[in-house]
């Protein structure tokens, strides 16, 4: 390991300054600290905000000729990161090895001014050190991320036999010789594994947790901003009391292996209330779980921000605003029905009104509305519980999801006895919705009657503001798109902030069908699909295609996200 020049810190605000980093107000707020020492000046500057941490560190390798290094999880691999060096060791010093190559072991920290640890850790290893520049927060994550995982999950194991676990699920069932000795569910690795493992996914924004268990080991995954991420590789004998305490905690039957079942957890997360559904289901080499993760600021936003046009949010809160009718949210699984239909309710819920909801399952407990779960066991239906509702005095209905005839029927007799209904419905856009209806065997002169709107939606994925660049497309792709000759659009290059996929984040698109007296007659006339989409046009709807494009030339979301995410739609 190459020997690093001495920083000399209390020259460092005075050069940051130079370089336009520290502003002059800033160094004279710094000079003003009583505090402030060779020890803790780096943290106040970044604590107190006047200079950026990444900017900070990034100086300072310039200054001491390292390279600097952005550390992302989902880009590590765990074992480099936690067999080469302890945890405590680790922590302590604020190391993390990240690639292990032929030249060496290469490590980044942020102490820069004390490295007679990596000498004495170069002489442990027998290795040469390559060392790098790592920002404090982000060596802390993964410190707090990788070795609290991967800790509680090597704990574990030594607690369980050391006799190899033969049964491969339900595929290959053979003739076990384990003992009886098992590591149990209120086991403290066991707790302590589940729990980093949520809050490794809470950190990540992580969406949904995919524990899938697989003949050598149990693969966990990560789904980002509608990205599955492979993060941890699981030994098999721990699958078992890991999953078992899941379904402890979400109040499923620990012994129960042959059939699906779901859960839900309720936890906090930076102080904040959390839900996660939990769903089990058998596969051939065990059980997989997903772990559904519901953050309630997500699942009820201002309608303003889900990604609305301005013309089609006005259709859309008029017929939301009606006394009565039906108002249908269509579109494929994950497409944020459900963080629509939330969040109207949450701007319909007022002292003056009786709301209540049948789902199955309940998305997120809340005390804003009356919320009933489907048991078809006990026969609580979404159709059944249509019924007993009419007699609870309500004001509006939110039935989770129109799946058969009976539910369609008894939606349009609630519409019909002055409720307003809201639904879901999986169709591909809003003109389907209708057609669908009618195949199902509505009557089209009751659809026609109940139907105010329909609203068909898709989530793409937002351009990174961090990296995002300005570029000129070809001409093919102007021309697959329908983009006139010389527009500028935006992409994200890639960063730390985006993870390198110049994406973060999503957003909707949507198709707002108002229905109009011509509709109705169409409707009633049992027109097709495409008559009934080419009337909607004409009358001002905006496609999903057309709505997408518009974000594309506005720089939120890209071509390739909108032909990804509209293929297959008009």
């Amino acid at each position: 390991m190459r020997t690093i020049p001495e920083i000399d810190i209390q020259a460092l605000p005075r050069k940051l300054n130079d370089a336009g980093i520290l502003s002059d107000d800033g160094l004279e707020r710094l000079s003003r600290f009583d505090d402030l020492t060779d020890e803790n000046m780096l943290n106040l500057m970044v604590a107190r905000g006047l200079v950026p941490e990444e900017l900070l560190y990034k100086f300072l390798a310039g200054l001491t000729g390292l390279p600097y290094k952005v550390l992302d999880p989902l880009e590590l691999d765990y074992q480099i990161v936690t067999d080469l060096l302890p945890g405590a060791f680790a922590q302590k010093h604020h190391l993390v090895v990240f690639d292990d190559t032929d030249s060496g072991l290469k490590v980044a920290t942020c102490n820069l001014r004390n490295t007679r640890h990596l000498e004495d850790l170069s002489h442990m290893l027998g290795r040469d050190i390559q060392l790098h520049v790592g920002r404090p927060s982000e060596i802390a994550r993964v410190i707090r991320q990788f070795y609290g995982l991967h800790g509680s999950i090597t704990a574990a194991v030594k607690e369980m036999d050391a006799r190899e676990v033969v049964d491969l699920g339900n595929l290959e069932r053979y003739v076990s010789s384990e003992t009886d000795q098992k590591v149990e569910p209120t086991d403290q690795p066991i707790v302590n594994a589940v729990n980093h493992l949520l809050q490794y996914a809470f950190e990540e924004r992580a969406s949904d947790i995919h524990l899938e268990p697989h003949r050598k080991g149990t693969v966990v995954r990560l789904r980002i901003d509608g990205v599955l991420h492979d993060i941890y590789k699981i030994p098999r004998k721990l699958h078992p009391p890991i999953l078992s305490r899941i379904k402890m905690i979400s109040g499923l039957n620990i012994a129960e292996k042959r059939r699906p079942q779901d859960g839900r957890i309720r936890t906090l997360f930076d102080g904040k209330p959390v839900e996660i559904r939990t769903s089990t289901v058998p596969v051939a080499f065990g059980e997989k779980v997903v772990l559904r993760i519901l953050d309630p600021a997500m699942l009820m936003q201002d309608l303003a921000m889900l990604g609305f046009r301005d013309d089609d949010l006005a259709r859309y809160k008029g017929s939301v605003g009606r006394p009565n009718g039906l108002i249908l949210v269509t579109g494929p699984t994950g497409s944020g029905k459900t963080t629509t239909l939330y969040s109207t309710l949450t701007i319909l819920a007022t002292k003056e009104k009786n709301i209540t909801t049948v789902e199955d399952p309940i998305e997120f407990v809340t005390d804003e509305f009356n919320q009933i779960a489907v048991q078809p066991a006990i026969d609580i239906t979404f159709s059944s519980s249509l019924k007993y509702i009419l007699r609870q005095d309500p004001d509006i209905i939110m039935v989770g999801e129109i799946r058969d005839t009976e539910t369609a029927r008894s939606a349009m007799r609630c519409a019909l006895t002055g409720h307003l209904v809201l639904s879901t419905l999986h169709t591909n856009d809003s003109a389907s919705a209708a057609i669908r209806l009618v195949d199902m065997g509505v009557e089209p002169y009751l659809l026609s009657t109940t139907l105010l709107a329909v609203v068909a939606q898709r989530l793409v994925r937002t351009i990174c503001d961090k990296c995002a660049e300005e570029y000129v497309p070809t001409a093919s792709l102007r021309e697959s798109i329908g983009l006139e000759d010389g527009v500028v659009l935006k992409r994200g290059v890639g960063c730390r902030n985006c993870r390198g996929t110049g994406y973060k984040g999503r957003i909707g698109v949507f198709e707002v069908l108002a229905m109009t007296e011509e509709l109705r007659n169409a409707v009633v006339n049992r027109a097709t699909i495409d008559e009934i989409r080419r009337l909607a046009v004409r009358q001002g709807m905006v496609s999903l295609r057309e709505s997408t494009l518009a974000k594309v030339r506005a720089g939120i979301t890209t071509p390739e996200e909108m032909l990804k995410v509209t293929l297959g739609v008009e």
